[in-house]
């Protein structure tokens, strides 16, 4: 399948050259916060409620970096919007630049969710305003329907599954401490609670979308799963008064 040949030459590619960063982005499924019970053995004395009633959530957006093997996990109580993801990817490279001074290229592995998909105006446009920003390269690089398996971060997933499974996560802060005491590979995640809130909904409208659009670079053949975005196109568009 071209589709798969593809993506394993990009992330290839990415793991081989010094000056290329990958990184595998998804969320996880919303965690219900309460007196619940969640399947396996807990060995704490607490008792779970029967039924999962309760409206308190926290969802985790992972960060994993496949050539280190390391990983980040940023929590929200809000909703896993395009503006909370890029301000994560933004959070990420500022706290972690200095380690990175060699790169000039970001490959993303996402699946192509409603929130992160090329189409999604907003996530174009912002992506855009971080590769201007930081003068980088970001190759977006999605994975399709029925293929999201093949995304690294899902791998992080089982295993925080499987760490937490029978515990009772009734606030946040135990949600963020059971997460922060798995292990990947041996290794502790970094964890962030991100308090900000999030609008869904925004969208640009179809005149300024034509115009990200012109500077974005489509794959000729796999055009919406292999977007490539250039910072001097970006910063053409986004701050022209300096050209």
């Amino acid at each position: 399948m071209l589709f798969l040949k593809k993506i394993k030459q990009v992330n290839e590619d990415a793991d081989n050259q010094a000056d290329v960063l990958r990184l595998s982005l998804d969320a996880k499924n919303k965690v219900k916060i309460g007196l619940f019970s969640r399947g396996g053995k807990s060995y704490a004395k607490v008792k779970a409620l029967d039924h999962d009633f309760g409206n308190e959530f926290i969802t985790p957006q992972g960060l994993f970096i496949p050539k280190l093997d390391e990983v980040q996990m940023y929590f929200t109580s809000s909703s896993v919007t395009a503006n909370f993801i890029v301000d994560m990817l933004i959070q990420f490279w500022t706290n972690n630049q200095h380690r990175f001074s060699n790169v000039k290229k970001i490959v993303l592995n996402q699946d192509n969710g409603p929130e992160c998909k090329s189409t999604r105006t907003q996530f174009i446009k912002r992506i855009c305003e971080f590769s201007g920003k930081y003068d980088l390269i970001v190759y977006l690089a999605y994975y399709p329907p029925y293929h999201s398996k093949y995304n690294p971060i899902e791998r992080v997933w089982g295993i925080l599954e499987q760490h937490w499974n029978g515990s009772i996560l009734d606030t946040v802060d135990s949600v963020l401490k059971h997460a922060q005491s798995m292990k990947w590979k041996g290794n502790y995640p970094a964890i962030y609670h991100i308090e900000n809130k999030y609008r869904t909904g925004i969208k640009l409208d179809k005149r300024t979308m034509d115009a990200y659009e012109k500077i974005i670079e489509r794959d000729k053949e796999l055009g919406k799963w292999f977007i490539e975005i250039k910072p001097e196109k970006c910063k053409k568009l986004i701050m022209p008064s300096l050209w």
